[in-house]
């Protein structure tokens, strides 16, 4: 298995074969918690436009999305796995725009299979990777907004690296919260806890914790990710 990383967009743009879309802070840790909650589904799209655009072929759907970290103007939800209530969201379609995430899914036009990556969720992609057994596979970091590079998402490859290739990783478990000091640093400033609060950061961290992976597929409605048990 050759095991490649890639970095923002056009890391997502040169990723082949099975490709796993790596964002950590936040838009890939808070579908696996839509999931969990009891979403119904949760459909990935790239722009704004896109997105508002739903309101007019399901008007019972949700908008989830944000642009610089904040909620966009007229989304039900921003990009907060800690503001979402199961009531709201159960059994419910998500539209879900994001600055990094969703941008990574749609540029991702030479990938055999597309995964969403975060830590929540780390081992059943390596799970589902090793069942899997591709020629290639590709782990794009997406960073911040698709521009910059970002440590959580570059720590969350080189986790998925260990789990294929060695094991775990040594020490994992120390750089996890230590990323508080550093590129997680914005979820403790006072000044931004209405954009990014602390439980946002402990949530994204939660090392393991779901046991499926997102596989995005693609329908005639555009992009959707399929909840898969691994």
């Amino acid at each position: 298995m050759e095991i490649s990383v890639y970095h923002l967009i056009e890391g997502a743009r040169a990723a082949e074969g099975l490709t796993v879309i790596i964002d950590v802070f936040r838009a890939f840790s808070l579908e696996c918690y839509l999931y969990a909650m009891g979403a119904g589904e949760v459909r990935p799209v790239g722009t704004i436009e896109e997105t508002f655009a739903w309101r007019e072929r399901d008007p019972e759907c949700i908008l989830a999305g944000e642009r610089h970290g904040r909620r966009i103007e007229g989304c039900d939800l921003g990009n907060s796995p800690s503001s979402i209530r199961p009531e709201r969201i159960r059994g419910k379609r998500i539209i879900h725009t994001t600055s990094a995430g969703t941008q990574g899914i749609v540029n991702a036009v030479h990938a055999d299979e597309i995964l969403t990556g975060s830590f929540v969720n780390a081992k059943a992609v390596a799970d589902y990777i090793r069942q899997k057994a591709p020629a290639k596979v590709s782990l794009v970091c997406m960073g911040k907004e698709g521009l910059e590079t970002a440590e959580e998402d570059e720590l969350c490859a080189a986790y998925l690296k260990s789990l294929l290739t060695e094991g775990e990783m040594p020490g994992i478990d120390r750089k996890l919260p230590e990323l508080r000091f550093g590129a997680g640093s914005h979820f403790f400033n006072p000044e931004l806890r209405d954009v990014f609060p602390e439980q946002d950061f402990w949530m994204c961290i939660a090392r393991d914790r779901f046991g499926f992976v997102l596989r995005i597929e693609k329908d005639s409605m555009g992009f959707v990710s399929r909840k898969i048990i691994v």
